[in-house]
């Protein structure tokens, strides 16, 4: 990191609202600069590996895997996630509908094909390598998540609910971060996340990867860690929450054109 850019960051945290907010735009035009030759690219050739890598009892690759577009097909399938599908009658975002392909494609068991789907800096897991892959074949196309099924109708309504609805020990709720404009947290913005204008930016450039741990994040972890922080008891993977919660923020930002993976602080 460059002593300019600490200053930056230090400025941001301490100056008055309206240096802060040129500060800002500094950060902003750095975020700018690290997004060309980002290490999500790294990611994105692993999973671009592991997609092709024959695996599981019945020693077969993902690249029949059906994401909605049909068998195989990457291009826009992300943009157009999470959607319903009938093969399994319901709405699935990207990782919940990878682990079923790894389930019925390769005949893999939901606990061993979940045993490690977060990883770490050290060693990535296999969900977020396929994630960056499977995203990265959306950029430029406009994010489009499923919206005239009744479930998908459904799934909506619920990710409203429990994006408003406190509960836990702390009696938080997703606003209580993402709930007002202008909060953050050190140098994190906080959007509020059922407005379209906040939501599409958010939308439009997950998965991502985090620069201060150098880690790549699956939205699916992303809601989880967001349970931890509330203190509520941790979601199961893919669950009908966390698929709905993604939905919901998904459908709020939809039109805007996926530039992801992206960079995070």
């Amino acid at each position: 990191m460059s002593r300019a850019f600490a200053r930056t960051l230090v400025c941001l945290a301490f100056c008055a609202p309206a240096a802060a907010q040129d500060v800002k735009k500094e950060i902003e035009r750095y975020r700018e600069m690290v997004s060309e030759g980002s290490p999500a690219e790294l990611f994105e050739l692993e999973g671009e590996a592991l997609w092709k890598k024959p695996q599981g009892p019945k020693q077969v690759s993902l690249e029949k895997c059906d994401l909605g577009r049909g068998p195989g097909v990457l291009k826009g399938a992300y943009a157009a996630l999470p959607r319903y599908f009938k093969d399994a009658d319901r709405v699935m975002d990207l990782e919940t509908r990878l682990l079923h392909c790894m389930v019925t494609l390769q005949g893999r068991s939901r606990e061993e094909a979940t045993k490690r789907v977060f990883g770490n800096a050290d060693r990535p897991s296999e969900m977020e390598s396929l994630s960056a892959y499977v995203a990265a074949q959306s950029r430029g196309m406009k994010m489009a998540p499923g919206e005239s099924h009744p479930k998908e109708m459904a799934a909506y309504e619920l990710g409203r609910a429990l994006y408003f609805q406190r509960a836990g020990s702390w009696d938080f709720a997703c606003t209580s971060c993402h709930g007002e404009e202008g909060k953050r947290i050190r140098l994190q913005e906080l959007p509020v996340l059922a407005k379209p204008a906040a939501a599409r930016a958010v939308v439009a450039t997950w998965p991502a990867y985090r620069v201060s741990t150098s880690q790549f994040i699956t939205l699916q972890w992303r809601m989880n860690d967001c349970y931890r922080q509330m203190r509520m008891p941790e979601p199961g993977f893919g669950s009908d929450a966390t698929v709905a919660l993604i939905h919901f923020i998904t459908v709020n930002g939809k039109g805007e054109p996926y530039r992801g993976p992206g960079n995070k602080r």
